[in-house]
């Protein structure tokens, strides 16, 4: 008896982080296992909101120049609790701002500021974000003030904005509409590093090749935003880091010009923090203890100064006025030669070789103290790359130039993931339409459209040529940075209309005929390409004896080419779809994840990634029509159940045949039935999609599966109508 009380004395009575009884989670067991949890990142059960909460409705109720009067004075209203440089928190709030949008990448549309996820891990405790805990807090009370009317996502990148406006830049404008989420975002790629700031190295297939570093990524290591600002893993050489910068920011959607205002706009005010040993600062928020209420990184030895900060390592600020949105930074990069130096915290930057005392700024906390400006590696890119250089010289060369440019493409990086401009909310939003908001014109409403759905059904289409070409148009929507879907036909145009995954040829005709019925109808392309998918599905179920209708929302234009950036939407490529069984190539990841991650892209649950793979598999959507892996059915053209009948019938037995194909074989006569993929066979084989598999197999939810799948193909093909509020069955 004494021992067995002894031996649970002391043991804890709860279980840790969600882990099982054991101590460890069943990824943890079972690594191999398909991880469904990105497709329920953010359930309602995180959101303290409720459900009827509509923050795109209460911003609309925000006193839009109360909260203006109230960012400014912000900025000057230095604490003691974390003094200002000069005074003047714009800086800070910029970095905020600008670390918050930076991490957008246009290889998936993911990352961004569109969600306000750098209040949580791993963003928030990320290297490159030292001290940003300290901007969020100065904003905590704006933010208290203006409750649920305002996000911490539109506030934490409103504040960059204003930042800019009190310190002399003529913003581009500004949108309000970024909706909260309220948790990690946890099963974001970010590379697969095991340390932060591991060398680079281990994301590119040669490092000295910036072209090779790991799709989706953008920034060069772990835990940064962009690129290292000592250089290429810490070591210095301009034209090296020039092209790591030039790769970097391309997949953020930025060309050269872009890159290089951004770049001189960005530094010609604040300053680098690191007059201290870096070695000093306290653990980052995700890693500090209780006491220290979400603070990170605290600084030990900075004795209620500004100018004692560390955060980068480097120290220093760019120009002479670093609270003034002015010329300065290309007078010192460009008029100054530059040597490497080290700073107090022992971080590579670059200092002038001789500058007058009186060019120098001042010290950020003793306006008697002057000291060196500085340069990072990436600066010093813009002077010695010939293509920067270029811009450099002529943003000096013309201000009002320089100034438009930075303020257009500061606009764009804190709008790229807003989505189209019919999304855009508030006093501040330009009239200009920019192609990168991916513009389509209104379509007509006022068709018939009961006659051009008649017109499409006499037209001679299959149901596979009516279902997969409204559902490739509309699968390149991105619920991460909103862009792609069904909304102005640019399945038409360059380059979708070329994409493999379209079926050029088949795409080319069915559109041919929906061109002449569009100019006999009056409705778009667009509706059409939708409407027909309806037209298709309604015959399918009719033959499986459901009468339904499929709701239809009208109103979609067509894009022109003019309208399209076709070098951006190449990112929106699929090369895999488990939709339609097709892959464009083998992957080192299975085609069972690239189903998730296209699924989770569109916003689909998991039970509607479920039905949507049964409902195509029946109504013959395979890609290039020849493979039936997973038409379990003899009825094909029906819409059935019988994809989750067969496939959970204990009398086949499947057979791999090799390369993640298999067959589906009787077990009494071991005839083959059917051909399958790996995609097909996980809806039986993992527990969790195994559970909807059987719902859906049912003999009683025949008619279940019927309503669900066309509830979820109404979802793909409204998902991006922004240009209404609500929509509204037909």
């Amino acid at each position: 008896m004494g021992n067995e009380q002894h031996s649970t004395a002391g043991k804890c009575p709860v279980m840790h982080g969600g882990q099982t009884a054991s101590g460890h989670s069943n990824t943890d067991w079972w690594p191999e296992s398909l991880n469904l949890d990105i497709l329920h990142q953010h359930d309602r059960k995180t959101d303290p909101m409720g459900e009827d909460f509509d923050y795109r409705e209460e911003v609309r109720k925000l006193d839009f120049d109360a909260l203006k009067q109230d960012m400014h004075a912000l900025m000057t209203e230095s604490q003691e609790w974390w003094p200002a440089d000069w005074g003047h928190y714009g800086g800070l709030m910029i970095r905020m701002s600008w670390h918050a949008a930076g991490t957008y990448r246009i290889a998936d549309g993911r990352g961004g500021g569109g969600t306000g996820n750098q209040r949580f891990a791993p963003i928030g405790s990320w290297p490159d974000n030292v001290s940003l805990d300290k901007a969020r807090r100065l904003l905590w009370p704006i933010k208290k003030k203006y409750g649920n009317q305002l996000s911490w996502a539109d506030l934490i990148i409103f504040a960059g904005n204003v930042a800019y406006e009190s310190m002399g830049l003529k913003t581009f404008g500004f949108s309000f509409g970024r909706e909260d989420i309220w948790h990690p975002e946890k099963d974001i790629y970010w590379g697969a590093e095991k340390e932060w700031l591991a060398p680079s190295d281990e994301r590119y297939g040669d490092v000295d090749k910036p072209d090779t570093m790991e799709n989706p990524l953008a920034a060069v290591q772990m835990g940064l935003i962009y690129v290292n600002p000592e250089g290429v893993n810490g070591n210095p050489d301009p034209l090296k880091t020039a092209e790591q910068v030039r790769e970097t920011f391309k997949r953020m959607a930025m060309n050269d010009e872009e890159t290089a205002a951004l770049t001189a706009g960005g530094h010609t005010v604040g300053k680098c923090h690191g007059n201290g040993d870096a070695e000093a600062l306290g653990p980052e928020p995700e890693g500090a203890d209780v006491e220290a209420q979400g603070f990170g990184w605290l600084n030990p030895n900075m004795q209620g100064k500004a100018a004692k900060a560390v955060s980068s390592g480097i120290e220093g600020a760019w120009t002479q006025y670093p609270t003034k949105f002015d010329m300065g930074y290309f007078h010192m990069l460009l008029d100054h030669e530059w040597q490497l130096s080290k700073s107090p915290a022992g971080a590579n930057q670059w200092e002038p070789v001789d500058i007058k005392e009186e060019d120098k700024p001042v010290d950020a906390s003793d306006p008697s103290l002057r000291h060196n400006p500085i340069m990072t590696d990436a600066d010093m890119g813009m002077k010695m790359d010939p293509i920067y250089r270029e811009y450099m010289e002529a943003f000096r060369k013309d201000p009002e130039y320089f100034q438009d440019c930075f303020a257009r493409a500061w606009f764009k990086l804190i709008h790229r993931d807003l989505g189209p401009k019919s999304r855009y909310i508030g006093p501040e939003v330009p009239d200009e339409d920019l192609i990168w908001q991916d513009p389509v014109p209104a379509g007509r409403t006022d068709y018939s459209i009961e006659v051009a759905k008649q017109k499409i059904a006499d037209s001679g289409l299959s149901i596979g040529e009516m279902v997969t070409t409204a559902w490739d148009s509309a699968r390149t929507f991105r619920g991460s940075d909103l862009r792609g879907g069904a909304n102005g036909a640019r399945i038409r145009l360059a380059p979708q209309k070329d994409w493999e995954g379209n079926e050029p040829e088949r795409l080319a005709k069915v559109l041919k005929v929906y061109e002449r019925l569009s100019a006999e109808t009056g409705a778009s392309v667009a509706d059409l390409i939708v409407l027909g998918g309806s037209v298709g599905i309604e015959q399918a179920a009719r033959a499986a004896g459901h009468d339904i209708l499929v709701p239809f929302l009208p109103g979609r234009g067509d894009a022109s080419d003019a309208m399209t950036d076709a070098n951006s939407f190449q990112y929106l490529e699929p090369l895999a779809d488990g939709f339609r069984n097709w892959q464009k190539k083998d992957y080192v990841v299975k085609p069972e994840e690239l189903l998730l991650d296209r699924a989770q892209l569109m916003g689909l649950t998991a039970p509607e990634m479920t039905v949507l793979i049964g409902g195509m598999r029946v109504l013959g959507t395979n890609h290039g029509g020849s493979s039936k892996h997973g038409v379990f059915t003899d009825r094909e053209g029906r819409l059935t159940n019988d994809f989750f009948v067969n496939l959970t019938d204990m009398g086949n037995a499947w057979k791999p045949t090799g390369n993640d194909r298999y067959e589906v074989r009787d077990r009494q006569t071991d005839q083959v039935k059917w051909t399958a993929s790996r995609i097909d066979l996980v809806f039986g084989s993992n527990s969790i999609l195994r559970s909807y598999a059987e719902v859906y197999a049912q003999d009683d939810n025949q008619e279940k599966f019927v309503k669900d799948f066309v509830a979820a193909w109404t979802k793909v093909m409204n998902a991006d109508r922004f240009d209404v509020e609500k929509l509204q069955e037909a």
